[in-house]
Formats: structure tokens, sequence, C-alpha cells
């Protein structure tokens, strides 16, 4: 049978296609929806500019060609001259931090940087190998990008990786972690009454300020941004 497309447009400008054919014989209205002609979403990366107005922290900016992310931001007015932003920011290449000043209502572009979920799966050398489980295509970090990171990072670990212009440039470690104390000094007793804390050596080599009453083995949850204790696992 002859397909017959018809097409029905909504307020909205999204325009809906559906065809007569002996799967679709009433015609019904598809799920799939385009707008003007075009797909919803677009498989190619859009690259934003930003006003001075929307730098905060986290924001990921392209300054001389380098992605940066911004560290700290004052909006500053002063009672002479233009108002300006000052801003701390870290270069994913180079790992350097500076601090920069713009303008007020000057523009800047959106550095378009990736993220994609990826296992820790084990170090070769000076590299930590991040694994794809799905294609296990494997991407790597030296030990200059890994950083402090290291004191909480543990095989079998799913991290957030940031590419940018297809080069992985760094990573984002989850928001809490499990690890097991492997060294701490024995709590008095009494002392779990009065509260307290100790430090103890953890299984990636991180020391951390726990409770008394924490000892060898125990598994304990611990906020990677902090570096401070949580709680027992």
């Amino acid at each position: 049978m002859a397909e017959i497309a018809s097409f029905q447009a909504t307020s909205s400008s999204r325009v809906r296609f559906s065809f007569a054919s002996s799967l679709n014989p009433m015609r019904l209205p598809t799920t799939n929806r385009v707008h003007f002609g075009f797909p919803s979403r677009s498989r190619f990366p859009r690259i934003y500019a930003l006003s001075s107005n929307d730098i905060k922290v986290g924001v990921n900016v392209e300054v001389d060609g380098a992605p940066w992310r911004v560290l700290e931001f004052l909006h500053v007015k002063p009672g002479k001259g233009a108002a300006f932003v000052r801003t701390k920011m870290r270069n994913y290449v180079t790992g350097n931090v500076v601090e920069k000043t713009f303008r007020a209502g000057s523009t800047l572009s959106e550095a378009n940087v990736s993220k994609e979920t990826k296992q820790y799966t084990y170090k070769d050398g000076d590299q930590f190998v991040f694994m794809d489980l799905s294609s296990y295509e494997e991407a790597r970090l030296n030990e200059k990008d890994v950083g402090d990171k290291v004191k909480w990072l543990k095989e079998g670990m799913d991290c957030i990786l940031l590419s940018w212009n297809g080069r992985v440039i760094d990573f984002e470690l989850p928001i809490t972690v499990k690890l097991a104390v492997v060294e701490v000094d024995p709590g008095l007793r009494g002392d779990t009454a009065q509260g307290g804390s100790k430090p103890a050596t953890l299984d990636t080599g991180a020391v951390v300020n726990v409770p008394l009453f924490v000892n060898v083995g125990d598994e304990i949850m611990v906020d990677t941004r902090t570096g401070q204790y949580m709680s027992r696992a």
C-alpha cells in the first residue's frame, strides 16, 4: 500500500508526522516530534556565549584558547569607574590557578567540556586507567592530573571524566566514598560519652579524623569535597 504522509501543526509550532500504511491504517500521530522539520535534539555540541553576569562557581569558560573552571568570583561595583567581576580560575590543561578580571557586561565563550562516567580500574606506572564498561575503551590520566584526588581513589570506583576537544582533562570523584580503616589508635574507655576524635589512616592512604569509637577494620563514609568523616558504612 502506498504511504500517504500527513502532518498536524500545533500552536507551539511543533509538527507531528504520521503515515497511512498497513501498519498504521488510521494515520495515528507518531510519538516522534520535530521542530520546524529538524530533530528536537542535536547530536552536535553547541557553544554558548556567556555574559559576565553568568559567571559563578563551577562554570567552564574558554579564555585564550584554553578551558578554565571558575573556583571563586566576586562582582565589584566601585564608587568610581566601571563594574567588574573578579575571579579565581583553574586551567584544566596546566592545572594553574590564577586570578582574572572581566569587565561587567563583557562576553565569554563557554568551554565545551563533556562528561562521561567511567570506572577507575588500575594504575599503570604513573598513569591512572579508567575504562568505559560498555565499549571497554580506556582513558588515562597522569599523576599530576589526578593530584590530591588520589587519596580518595579506589579501584572499581565510578568517576566522571571531563573531556575537551577530544582530550581527557580532569575527572570528578563521587561526593561520598566508602573506605576502610587500616590504622587508628584505640579509643579510651569513657571517651565516647564525651565526644572527641582521632586520626585514622584509610586503605587509600588518606588520613581523616574519626570519632573515638571507630576501630581498625571499620568501613566509613567520607565526603570527598571536604575530606570529613560522615558515618560508619
